[in-house]
C-alpha cells in the first residue's frame, strides 16, 4: 500500500511541476509560439493528475485483494466487512474486483451486490476526466502547431 501511495505522490508532484509550467506562461518572456507550448504543458499536467488518481485507486483495490485469504478473519474480504452494519454483510458469499474500472464489490448469497468502498466512483470519474482533458489538450496543441505551419506556408 505504501508503494501505491508513493507512486501517487510522485505523480501528484509531477502534476504540480507541470502546473507551475502552465502558470509560468503568464509571465513576460514566455517562449514563442506560446499557445502550443501552453497546451502541451496543460496536457502534461492533466496526464500526471490522471495517473496519480488512478494509481491511488489501483493500489487500494490491490491491497484489498492481498488482504483476502491472509490470516485469521480474512475470509470474506476485510473490505466487505469493515464499517458495515450487520444486516448489510449478512449472507456474504464472495467478492469481485476490477482494475478497469476500479471497484471492489461484495456479493451476497442471493446475488445482490454492494460496493466495499464508495470512493472508487470519484476515482474513476476523476481519472477519466483528467485523461480525456489531457488528450483533448494534446490534440489542441497539435492542431495549433499545424495551423501555425499552414499560416506560415500561406504567407510565404
Amino acid at each position: 500500500m505504501l508503494i501505491g501511495l508513493g507512486i501517487s505522490l510522485v505523480c501528484a508532484l509531477g502534476a504540480l511541476v507541470a502546473a507551475a509550467g502552465v502558470v509560468a506562461m503568464a509571465f513576460p518572456g514566455r517562449p514563442e509560439p506560446w499557445l502550443p507550448l501552453l497546451l502541451r504543458r496543460a496536457a502534461t499536467m492533466f496526464a500526471w493528475a490522471a495517473v496519480s488518481v488512478y494509481s491511488l485507486g489501483f493500489f487500494a483495490v490491490l491491497h484489498s485483494e492481498w488482504e483476502f485469504g491472509e490470516g485469521a478473519s480474512s475470509v470474506p474480504a476485510r473490505a466487505c466487512l469493515d464499517d458495515f452494519a450487520p444486516h448489510t454483510i449478512e449472507g456474504l458469499s464472495h467478492h469481485r474486483s476490477s482494475y478497469l474500472p476500479l471497484r471492489f464489490d461484495c456479493v451476497r448469497e442471493d446475488s445482490s451486490v454492494y460496493a466495499a468502498d464508495s470512493s472508487y466512483v470519484w476515482m474513476n470519474w476523476a481519472s477519466v476526466s483528467f485523461a480525456l482533458s489531457a488528450a483533448g489538450l494534446a490534440i489542441g496543441a497539435g492542431y495549433a502547431t499545424e495551423l501555425r505551419a499552414r499560416k506560415a506556408a500561406a504567407s510565404s
